[in-house]
């Protein structure tokens, strides 16, 4: 008789699944992995925002928005008026033919000064952005990593500033500089000293919550060094509010560059700014509200749209919100 045992037949119940059908189970959101490729944050998020009327709407706006910012004269192709040329005899003209907007009290054609008014606003807006997420975010990265003096220290600065009211702060610091002539990066720069507190706080507590999971526990048991723990590890973890809340604040400055240029502290002519031609046209807006419409809605649309774009961003990668 031979030792050898015998194997019956294998039940379909029992079967053991193999490496490829592993692969190709559903992830826990019903959606199919892809063979090779585990579900992941970013992958999920990407995959929700696709789905989403607002995320399409809003993107479409804030592209037509930048492609008007960069490439405005394919915009005033139909009106070949320039925004800087004025006939003070035609002020306060009515929309016509060839001045689809109307002329302003200056007799400057509306709808070029606003084609041209949104380079400045969003320059302003995307690099105050830029500027308040990567200061805001790398020393709220270190004080949530490190903790101890360096957190106290920083957390205590981070309220002064937090303590300023913002427009406020930012009307003192373009008022006392603007002498510089630094042009629209004084409204940067005056908006970016009093924003960048709020990035700090939300890069630290992401980093607070993350620092203490199992993943970088275990990095920091095998010797890994404190930057490749905090950029390696802590910064990809901890980088999703930060682009929430990046986005959703854009829009804020644009609208902050808006009233610090209505208080005439902010974007001076010849430059042109939506805030500038609000604050020009407010004197006459009973006898020609229209050089005060059109800039205006331009401007709520533009807030609306990032705004819109922030939150859809910030439902997709917030998984308790799904």
């Amino acid at each position: 008789m031979s030792d050898t045992p015998q194997v019956g037949p294998v039940h379909p119940e029992t079967q053991t699944l193999t490496a490829d059908q592993v692969t190709a189970a559903p992830s826990p959101n019903g959606r199919p992995k892809k063979e090779g490729k585990p579900a992941s944050l970013w992958g999920d998020a990407w995959h929700d925002l696709r789905r989403r009327p607002m995320f399409i709407v809003s993107v479409v706006i804030i592209l037509v928005l930048l492609v008007m910012s960069f490439w405005p004269s394919l915009f005033t192709s139909i009106n070949p008026f320039d925004a800087k040329t004025c006939e003070l005899a035609t002020a306060r003209q009515a929309p016509s033919a060839g001045h689809i907007f109307g002329r302003d009290s200056l007799g400057c054609d509306v709808y070029a000064r606003t084609i041209f008014g949104a380079r400045n606003s969003i320059v302003i807006g995307v690099s105050t952005t830029v500027i308040t997420a990567i200061v805001g975010g790398l020393l709220g990265l270190i004080a949530g990593t490190r903790s101890g003096v360096v957190d106290t220290v920083s957390s205590r600065v981070t309220e002064i500033f937090f303590a300023i009211p913002p427009i406020l702060g930012a009307l003192l610091i373009a008022a006392t500089f603007r002498d510089l002539s630094l042009g629209i990066w004084l409204v940067v720069m005056a908006l970016s000293v009093l924003a960048w507190p709020m990035t700090f706080r939300i890069m630290r507590a992401a980093v607070i919550t993350a620092r203490n999971q199992d993943f970088v526990v275990a990095a920091r048991a095998l010797g890994a060094s404190q930057s490749r723990i905090m950029f390696r590890h802590l910064l990809p973890n901890a980088l999703a509010p930060v682009i929430v809340i990046a986005t959703i604040n854009l829009g804020g400055f644009i609208a902050a560059e808006a009233a610090l240029s209505f208080l005439g502290v902010g974007v001076q002519s010849p430059d042109i700014s939506w805030g500038l031609m609000i604050a020009d046209a407010r004197n006459r807006f009973l006898e020609a509200p229209l050089p005060l419409v059109f800039p205006a809605v331009f401007l709520s649309i533009t807030v609306l749209a990032f705004i819109m774009l922030g939150d859809a961003v910030r439902d997709a990668l917030d998984p308790k919100l799904r």
